[in-house]
């Protein structure tokens, strides 16, 4: 029995002796600090801004420089590229009730300015305009 409860603490003391530095870690005493979080966070892509509209011309005032589209008014600026059947236009060549698309993005005072507007149906892959078939 004594041999038994030798052998038994024996074998406890050498598993306390190996495990001990498993069990215990050193303390870092570096003088390298460790990284920002935002240096170590890859960069986020950046989130639109902006959005599409699309729909039927509702009201164009060229002197107000403006676009309505359903109920939405949307300013229309210098910057802003309009096209009409895929050709290089002005703001005076929108027809009320046409087809109108663009992209627009939040300006000052909480209105829309259009960035984009594409007024006319949408053209196919060919560069035509797409029209029902009846």
């Amino acid at each position: 029995m004594k041999k038994q409860i030798a052998r038994l603490t024996l074998s406890l003391f050498a598993t306390a002796i190996i495990a001990a530095p498993m069990l215990s870690r050193a303390q870092d005493n570096s003088t390298n600090t460790p990284a920002a979080p935002a240096q170590t966070e890859p960069a986020k892509p950046k989130k639109h801004e902006g959005l599409v509209f699309r729909g039927t011309v509702s009201a164009v005032d060229a002197k107000a420089m403006t676009l309505t589209v359903a109920k939405r008014t949307f300013e229309v600026t210098s910057e802003t590229k309009i096209t009409k059947d895929g050709k290089p236009a002005t703001l005076e060549d929108g027809v009320v009730g046409e087809p109108v698309t663009g992209y627009v993005k939040p300006a000052e005072g909480g209105k829309m300015a259009a960035t984009t507007v594409h007024f006319g149906a949408k053209a196919d892959a060919k560069g035509g305009s797409k029209k029902k078939e009846q």
